[in-house]
């Protein structure tokens, strides 16, 4: 029964994926916003959706190791094998202002974790991450929020949005992007808790677990999400979705999850951190050649994450 669930979730995810990027870049063109914008928020937001509700409901059982691990993993998996694989289907556009100030916010973030974290070497006794560090992740979070509204008002008066190529009314496609959601996350769930399931029948260990099955499988709507939004060549939504989304894991995944409880933090989560850092110190570097990430690029990034994959597996 749990490989059958799993199999529906997989057709869920894939299923709401494509209404929510239909739906919501059509509300882009509607509202004229920029749908970049609309990737970074809402497609965000919508896509991170299992890893809030997977984290918070670790946080509130006292299981840390599974809420922190759910995010770092989730954000390796999104900066290598989503953004490789949408970028090796069709070449990602990366705006300017990805560039200078959204990829950087990301690492900004990525940083702030590592710090805050990292209590024993600032002479602390152990590493955690308070619910004064969770507050300061929300407050992070609400100046990103202020800074892409505030663009996004900006941007209407002089983008120029292509109008929609549809006559769907707004109301329907709001319709539309709201089934999306709710498809990707009740498909997301069924995923993680079969696919978790299915695991530990085959003897992995819990810590392995929740960096690869729960990390996998609640970054599946980002996965499919963006690699919909590349093949309808939505690049901007593809690329969007996933900073927005490792935005969104740390500031608003961890910050809710440890204001509810403190987390403890693994010493070897310190070191998958740091990847995540490099990592997106990598896309940074990438996104600047030529505006667009490209197949060979995306054939890199996907690399990295088997090469990460291995490594966690021997390591644990």
């Amino acid at each position: 029964m749990a490989y059958i669930l799993l199999l529906v979730g997989f057709a869920l995810l894939i299923k709401g994926a494509d209404f929510f990027v239909e739906g919501s870049s059509n509300i882009a063109r509607l509202l004229r916003v920029p749908p970049l914008l609309i990737g970074l928020t809402i497609v965000a937001f919508g896509t991170s959706s299992p890893e809030a509700t997977v984290s918070i409901i670790a946080a509130l059982e006292g299981n840390s190791g599974v809420a922190v691990g759910n995010v770092v993993g989730s954000n390796i998996f999104n900066i290598t094998l989503v953004v490789g694989l949408a970028a090796f289907l069709y070449p990602l556009k990366v705006e300017s202002e990805t560039i200078r100030k959204e990829i950087p916010f990301t690492l900004l973030a990525s940083v702030a974790l590592l710090v805050l974290m990292s209590d024993v070497v600032l002479g602390s006794g152990s590493n955690m991450i308070t619910r004064g560090d969770g507050f300061i992740f929300l407050l992070f979070l609400s100046i990103f929020l202020y800074y892409v509204i505030e663009t996004g008002l900006k941007s209407r008066k002089n983008n120029e949005i292509k109008p929609s190529t549809t006559n769907i009314s707004r109301g329907k496609n709001i319709g539309i992007t709201l089934l999306g959601l709710a498809a990707i996350i009740f498909g997301g769930d069924l995923v993680v808790k079969n696919g978790t399931e299915i695991a530990y029948s085959l003897g992995m260990s819990e810590t392995l677990v929740g960096l690869t099955i729960i990390a996998i499988g609640t970054s599946l709507p980002e996965l499919v999400t963006s690699i919909t939004a590349a093949l309808k060549k939505e690049s901007e939504i593809a690329l969007g979705n996933i900073v927005g989304s490792n935005i969104f894991n740390i500031l608003f995944v961890l910050g809710a999850s440890a204001a509810i409880s403190p987390l403890a933090i693994n010493d070897k989560v310190v070191v998958d951190v740091v990847f995540m850092i490099v990592l997106t110190v990598v896309l940074l570097i990438f996104s600047r050649t030529g505006f667009k990430i490209g197949k060979r690029e995306g054939v890199v990034l996907a690399a990295s994450y088997i090469v990460y994959l291995v490594y966690i597996i021997l390591r644990n």
